[in-house]
């Protein structure tokens, strides 16, 4: 039975000040940094062995993997980044604060834009300052690629192609794997596995620094979830 282990990265600078942040790289706060050495506390506790390592490009993410794996011995194991697993991006919206957007646009509105599955931010134009079309760790990418803007539903359909040809076959020959990554794109990862509907995936919520863990079968159907702490 493989195990696969979530952890949404640690508290960072800007969930701290109440920002949108996406895709910019924003690193973990102090808070952050201790929760993602308790979750492999967590995990070392638990005697739960790792043969690889997946994360995303963002720097709160890659430490929080770093952090989790040093605490539980297992700094050593293989290691993939990719932008695939980044935070969706918040268009036009990153780097706002929270509530002062909900002053500007109002609470309904903003509620929807964070928490619809399928409705789109306000969308960053690819020359406008902070465009992730002028960060050198998408330099590889067709620019149509890079997003102006997402939604839980776009972030599901490009986290989806890397977990089929990346993750879920390293499960399938029973191999136990942990992602670090954040807070969405392991929401439309969840949603996938436990096959959650487009409303009920709204309720979800993932806790920073808090390991999730599955129980897969050989046909890589869920036998359990737990979550540590």
């Amino acid at each position: 039975m493989a195990k696969l282990v979530l952890i949404r990265h640690g508290q960072s600078e800007w969930n701290l000040s109440n920002q949108f942040t996406g895709w910019v790289d924003v690193d973990l706060s102090e808070k952050g940094v201790e929760q993602a050495k308790n979750a492999g506390k967590l995990i070392k506790a638990q005697g739960i062995e790792f043969d690889y390592a997946f994360t995303s490009v963002l720097t709160r993410a890659i430490k929080t993997l770093h952090y989790a794996l040093e605490e539980s011995d297992q700094l050593w194991i293989p290691e993939v980044k990719s932008w695939r697993l980044n935070e969706r991006h918040y268009g036009a919206l990153q780097g706002q604060n929270k509530a002062k957007a909900a002053e500007k646009w109002g609470d309904e509105q903003v509620h929807i834009w964070r928490r619809s599955y399928d409705v789109l931010p306000p969308l960053l134009d690819a020359d406008a300052e902070g465009s992730a079309a002028k960060d050198r760790r998408y330099a590889n990418l067709d620019p149509r690629m890079i997003p102006g803007g997402e939604n839980l539903k776009v972030t599901l359909e490009r986290v989806i192609p890397f977990w089929e040809d990346e993750i879920a076959p390293k499960l399938l020959d029973g191999k136990n794997v942990i992602i670090a990554a954040h807070g969405n794109s392991l929401r439309a990862l969840s949603k996938y596995i436990e096959n959650i509907s487009d409303e009920d995936i709204m309720n979800l919520e993932m806790a920073t620094g808090e390991p999730v863990v599955y129980d897969f079968n050989d046909k890589l159907e869920v036998q359990n979830k737990q979550k540590l702490d």
